[in-house]
């Protein structure tokens, strides 16, 4: 069994003070991707004392993003951002690493990525919707090295967009009104799953359910009453999710033993 854990950290250095490596000595995933570093290397090497290698693609603007790919297993080339030019509101956010995993006959491209918020009526949905173009034309050029057989691949990470009502508990009072549930961003996502040929992972093993949510507010009751968003996402080429056998959301039992707004989101491939 190949275990495979994403999670955004709002923060690594305060999500370790909260007690994110409980989790993580009992969740043990084979391949950790987190989003939302806001940490330098040095910074992020303070945090995880281990043998497993670190990637790490941070933001140049200070405190922001940063994405991150923690495995032990062998790994090949390593690549950051989108183009040559990534722009400074993009960098942090992508990702890739090729990785030697027993049990697949490819390699297998692994992505950490942490999508825009953004926020409706200002500039941050137009950087939303140019990185959201970018993204599209890399999971095109993936799609076609899938088609081939080159490589088979996993994209995870926050998204910030839910893809149907089934994702998020106020259906009615967001979507068309609040950034992550307007449908050209959901339209993004339709067309990487229904044309592109991805697999929503989370979504194919827990069937045709609400939820299970990856994000709640601080604010509020969120938490204690489950109103929450699934924007956290395992999205594979066909022939790595159909190894997928369990996905698991994992939640604090209670709102202040949280170590992030979101929640880890573990799949486990039987390769």
């Amino acid at each position: 069994m190949l275990s495979i854990s994403t999670v955004n950290v709002n923060g690594i250095r305060a999500a370790a003070r909260r007690g994110m490596p409980d989790w993580l000595t009992h969740a043990a995933p084979d391949i950790l991707l987190l989003q939302e570093v806001r940490a330098n290397r040095a910074q992020l090497d303070e945090v995880f004392e281990t043998t497993d290698t670190i990637h790490l693609h941070d933001s140049c603007l200070k405190g922001r993003a940063g994405v991150a790919v923690i495995s032990a297993l062998p790994h090949g080339e390593v690549r950051t951002g989108l183009s040559e030019e990534e722009p400074e509101v993009d960098s942090g956010r992508w990702l890739e690493v090729d990785l030697s995993v027993p049990g697949l006959q490819r390699p297998l491209t692994v992505i950490s990525t942490y999508l825009h918020s953004g926020t409706v009526g200002t500039e941050k949905m137009d950087f939303k919707y140019a990185h959201l173009d970018r993204v599209g034309a890399r999971l095109s050029d993936l799609a076609a090295d899938m088609a081939a057989g080159r490589r088979e691949v996993l994209i995870a990470g926050d998204f910030n967009i839910v893809r149907s009502e089934r994702d998020i508990k106020n259906w009615k009072g967001n979507y068309n009104k609040t950034a992550g549930v307007l449908q050209d961003e959901i339209d993004h996502l339709d067309r990487w799953f229904d044309e592109l040929g991805f697999v929503d992972v989370h979504r194919q093993l827990a069937g045709d359910v609400q939820g299970p949510y990856t994000w709640w507010s601080w604010r509020g009751k969120a938490y204690d009453n489950d109103a929450g968003w699934r924007i956290d996402y395992q999205m594979a080429s066909p022939g790595l999710a159909a190894a997928a056998r369990e996905a698991h959301v994992f939640r604090a039992e209670t709102w202040a033993e949280r170590f992030s707004d979101h929640a880890p989101l573990t799949v486990r491939y039987e390769l």
